[in-house]
């Protein structure tokens, strides 16, 4: 029998159609040595025939012991729709969600599906921009982490939903230059079509353990699969899932009009927050106590023992997603602690990586 769940879903916008202030969210049932004995009559020794017995004992190959995820990934489907066969959405929203200071626009957008497209919290699609390329082609898709929970954000598994920043920068001739997919994605209307490819991905899909430890960080739009994340924690009911455990976001942003999703996340925090920590890094706003910038590891320092000592359970998995330079600074933070126990982080981290527990999608 299916649940029922109502959210409430804030986007601060007020240039396109919104979402319903409540969603009711239903959730489907879930289709969640052997031993050989050889023997030899007759031996010649010594010019005389002399019977022997004699038993071999051999060992069966051992059997490869197959790996059994730590992740979600019975029944994730990669690959369903590809370039030359994308699947046709619509898009059904399309909001502005950084406010009018904010260094950049970045859109919340939501596409139907209609259930085509079936994907899992912490997977990708790929997105094929209308028109032709310089050399009158197609122009080639692009990746975006999935915003939305497997449910969507209407809760009828028939949307996906996207974060997207539109980029736009001065190259060395001093022309603007816009990016050809981001654009097309941010002025996309409502009704409007957008060619669909994928899903793709198993490297950031959410841990089984209901009791786990996730701490995720993330940079910007590097948010989106982490909305997904915490939706199905704490904005859905599931008959087969209940997070029992401990979610702890740290977001970075330049300014406080950047911070993504910032009502949603509180609401959650209300909600549950015996289960759910969130940090903010506004490094243009928010300095520490030596007076440095609040960067994401700035922000992640002020925990370090407590962090520490969590990267040691073996419940505990951590998933990274934005700048690719994020990774580096929080290497400094997390060396030190583990020589003081004699560990080498960076063979410690590889196990982890090993293990399913340090996921990274930076780019």
């Amino acid at each position: 029998m299916a649940a029922a769940v109502t959210a409430a879903v804030s986007f601060p916008s007020s240039k396109s159609t919104s979402l319903p202030t409540r969603t009711s969210i239903i959730t489907p049932d879930r289709i969640t040595l052997k031993k050989a004995t050889f023997y030899r009559d007759a031996s010649a020794v010594s010019g005389r025939v002399v019977s022997i017995r004699a038993q071999v004992t051999t060992e069966a190959p051992a059997t490869k012991v197959e790996k059994v995820s730590k992740k979600d990934e019975e029944g994730v489907v990669v690959n369903k729709f590809k370039p030359k066969n994308p699947y046709t959405g619509r898009c059904l929203l399309n909001t502005k969600i950084t406010g009018d200071d904010a260094p950049g626009e970045t859109w919340h957008m939501v596409f139907s599906t209609e259930g085509e497209v079936p994907y899992r919290e912490g997977q990708s699609i790929g997105v094929i921009a209308d028109g032709e390329d310089k050399n009158g082609k197609p122009h080639k898709l692009r990746l975006y982490s999935i915003a939305s929970s497997a449910l969507g954000d209407f809760g009828d598994t028939k949307t996906v939903s996207l974060c997207v920043k539109r980029l736009v920068y001065t190259n060395e001739q001093g022309e603007i230059v816009k990016g050809v997919c981001s654009n097309f994605l941010c002025d996309l209307k409502p009704g409007a079509e957008v060619k669909i490819t994928g899903p793709v991905g198993k490297e950031m899909l959410m841990p089984k353990d209901p009791n786990a430890t996730i701490i995720m960080l993330a940079t910007g739009t590097g948010i989106a699969p982490f909305r997904s994340f915490l939706w199905k924690m704490f904005f859905e009911k599931h008959e087969n899932y209940k997070f029992n455990g401990l979610a702890w976001l740290f977001l970075g942003v330049p300014t406080s009009s950047s911070l993504l999703y910032k009502e949603e996340f509180e609401k959650m925090k209300e909600k549950a927050p015996e289960n759910f920590r969130l940090d903010f890094a506004v490094s243009r706003e928010q300095t520490n106590e030596k007076g440095e910038k609040m960067y994401i590891q700035t922000r992640m320092a002020e925990y370090a023992e407590e962090l520490w000592q969590l990267l040691q359970k073996d419940n505990t998995f951590v998933y990274m997603c934005g700048l690719k330079g994020m990774e580096k600074g929080i290497d400094e933070i997390m060396s030190p602690l583990a020589a003081k126990d004699g560990i080498e982080w960076i063979d410690y981290k590889k196990q982890l990586k090993k293990a399913e527990q340090w996921n990274v999608e930076v780019y």
